[in-house]
């Protein structure tokens, strides 16, 4: 897991600009750096070093193939890179080291570009090919790893941050506000859906997506080099076989996120999904080594699911350590934590997280397991169910709608319709400015702010609503903090739901495997069965890992929030409907605390603006081209 960084030039390029970004970076690979530099100085690639597997030099990066003509800066873990060495020896090839890096450098140097089908992992990585003429430029499949660039006149620059792109001359830090407003307004979408980004200079690739870069014309040509295929092998099984060979997968999917030669750890929130991953790996490593777990809690709250992490530490018999965030501890901390997330965050769900991972720090692991990617895998969230039934023929959906009207009320509520809904937006704002009610955050834009639309058709199929959650929208921002909170803290974050195996298995299945008999992720409760103590694998609601943010609100945030509100960038700001805020903060403070959800998205976008935004517009930048330097 590391940082990486690189420019490719008209002209000779500036190696200290290089240098800056890699800077910028120190966090995501504090075990070492590297510098490539072509003979013509058009190009050059950097690296930051998280050493997990093979942490000797054998492994340093930027790796130049034996021959010279191959160079590569890469983030990430190639999963399977032992299967794909033996492989690969097979074919003639020797290695020098133990680390994926040369494999997956040797894989590109024996079957191109079509090597990436092989590999099972996160990552993302430039390579440079002389003969070709090339930089190959990659993303995974789910879009765990980040791959941001910006086309300046003249160059291509690439790295693993934004802050980092900032260091360089000529990327402006201009924003989108109406990229910024729909995704306050929506978190879904809005900032990592699409190529574009908030700030117009900078692109990003998206998952599964290739990009080549013709180093004489500069050209750029994006492709998907994978496109989810679901298992034509699959789909006859039945539900008990479906688990069975299901559970397999998922158990490989584990083990082989366990290759590491630094330790490995989990986080544990007590739900399904991250349990099961502590589980199997108890399994996977027997009795007698020792597992940490780390997990983040919240004493004397609805949100704390301590009593079930209890009972999976118990029954995997691992070492536990616990952090309790407080709206003071973000307070306190949210410049460093806005400037390392970067972009805004869903909520202070995120804060939780970055806790977790500084505690894995201050224990020594550097490697942790998670259970991010289920829910948008397997029908994790509860709102699936409508899409289930409009796929099942109507004798099937009037069989199982009251079973699962009953376990899950709120699945299929229907929606209020009435003059409410009816009347214009303009007018549903002037209404709630009139009556001091309502909590919709467009009340708190000003009338002439855009907005995207959201309201995309409704899914056809089940399937139809976890692609769009897995690859589209909801997941890729997950993944985005997820990879921002553990490199803050040089943590490698390792998801096996996020094995593409795992996805084109479930996604060829009847849609009853994975939400039939009114159960969520059906697939992996009845796989789970005889591994998770049953409380855990029989927990019908889905709770997120969410501080008690209204409770925050009326103490350690409550100050900010009003800082905020008040303050004179707020009001110049030139979106935000002041009154209807101050409104907001008056009935909170008078007991509405359920409008804490909606304050959070004007505290931390403005903190944003504040402590991301204007503090790359004020950092010193390097210039791109040696010239220009000298």
């Amino acid at each position: 897991m590391c940082g990486i960084a690189g420019i490719v030039g008209n002209r000779p390029v500036n190696e200290a600009a290089v240098r800056a970004m890699m800077d910028r970076m120190v966090h995501r690979g504090p075990d070492g750096e590297g510098l490539w530099c072509s003979a013509d100085g058009r190009v050059v690639l950097g690296h930051r070093r998280l050493a997990i597997i093979d942490p000797t030099p054998a492994g340093d990066q930027p790796m130049v193939s034996p021959g010279g003509d191959l160079v590569l800066t890469y983030n990430g873990e190639i999963y399977n890179y032992v299967e794909l060495a033996q492989r690969l020896k097979a074919e003639g090839c020797v290695f020098r080291s133990h680390c994926d890096t040369e494999v997956l450098l040797a894989a590109y140097q024996t079957w191109g570009v079509a090597g990436l089908a092989e590999l099972n992992g996160m990552f993302a990585f430039a390579l440079y090919d002389a003969k070709a003429g090339k930089l190959i430029c990659v993303r995974d499949r789910f879009g765990e790893k980040p791959f941001l660039y910006t086309e300046q006149d003249g160059a291509f620059v690439f790295a693993s941050e934004y802050k980092a792109l900032f260091a360089v001359s000529g990327v402006p830090a201009e924003i989108d506000n109406t990229r910024l407003l729909t995704f306050l307004n929506q978190p879904r979408i809005g900032l990592d859906d699409s190529r574009e980004t908030v700030f117009p200079a900078i692109h990003q690739l998206l998952p599964g997506e290739m990009l080549q870069l013709d180093l004489a014309s500069l050209e750029v040509t994006i492709s998907r080099y994978w496109n989810l295929t679901p298992d034509p092998n699959a789909g006859m099984l039945t539900h008990e076989e479906a688990a069975a060979r299901f559970g397999d997968l998922l158990a490989d999917a584990v083990a082989i996120r366990m290759r590491s030669d630094v330790p490995v750890g989990s986080c544990l929130s007590g739900g399904l999904d991250s349990s099961a991953i502590v589980c199997l790996n108890r399994r996977h490593l027997g009795d007698g080594p020792d597992y940490h777990v780390f997990t983040g809690r919240f004493p004397n709250s609805p949100a704390d699911e301590w009593r079930f992490a209890e009972q999976v530490i118990a029954e995997a018999n691992v070492i536990s350590h616990e952090t309790e965030p407080t709206a003071e501890g973000l307070a306190s901390e949210l410049d460093d934590f806005v400037w390392m997330n970067e972009l805004p965050v869903g909520s202070s769900s995120q804060y939780a997280q970055w806790c977790v991972f500084r505690l894995a720090k201050e224990h020594g692991v550097t490697v942790l397991l998670d259970g991010q990617g289920a829910d948008e895998v397997l029908g994790g969230y509860e709102q699936y169910f409508r899409a289930y039934l409009t796929g099942l023929s109507g004798s099937e959906a009037a069989d199982e709608e009251p079973a699962i009207r009953e376990r899950y009320p709120l699945a299929l509520a229907d929606r209020v319709e009435g003059w409410k809904t009816a009347l214009p937006a303009r007018v549903r704002r002037g209404l709630a400015h009139l009556t001091n009610k309502g909590s919709d955050f467009r009340f708190g834009l000003m009338p002439d702010a855009v907005l995207t639309s959201g309201q995309a058709a409704p899914p056809g199929s089940l399937f139809e609503a976890l692609r769009e959650d897995a690859f589209h929208a909801h997941l890729p921002s997950l993944l985005r903090y997820g990879d921002r909170n553990s490199m803050a803290h040089s943590r490698e974050v390792r998801l096996p739901f996020c094995d593409h195996r795992l996805a084109e298995f479930a996604f060829a299945l009847p849609p009853g495997h994975l939400m039939g008999e009114a159960q969520t992720k059906r697939l992996l409760r009845t796989a789970m069965k005889d591994v998770l103590p049953e409380p855990i694998r029989t927990r019908w609601n889905k709770q997120g890992f969410l501080p008690p943010q209204d409770s925050w609100f009326t103490n350690g945030l409550g100050e900010l929030a009003r800082a905020t509100v008040e303050s004179l960038s707020f009001r110049e700001r030139g979106y935000w409907d002041v009154d209807w805020w101050r409104q907001v903060l008056a009935r909170l403070a008078a007991g509405e605390i359920h409008l804490a959800w909606v304050l959070w998205k004007p505290v931390i976008a403005e903190a944003w603006q504040q402590h991301f935004v204007e503090e790359v517009g004020c950092r010193e930048r390097v210039d791109i081209f040696a010239e220009v330097a000298a």
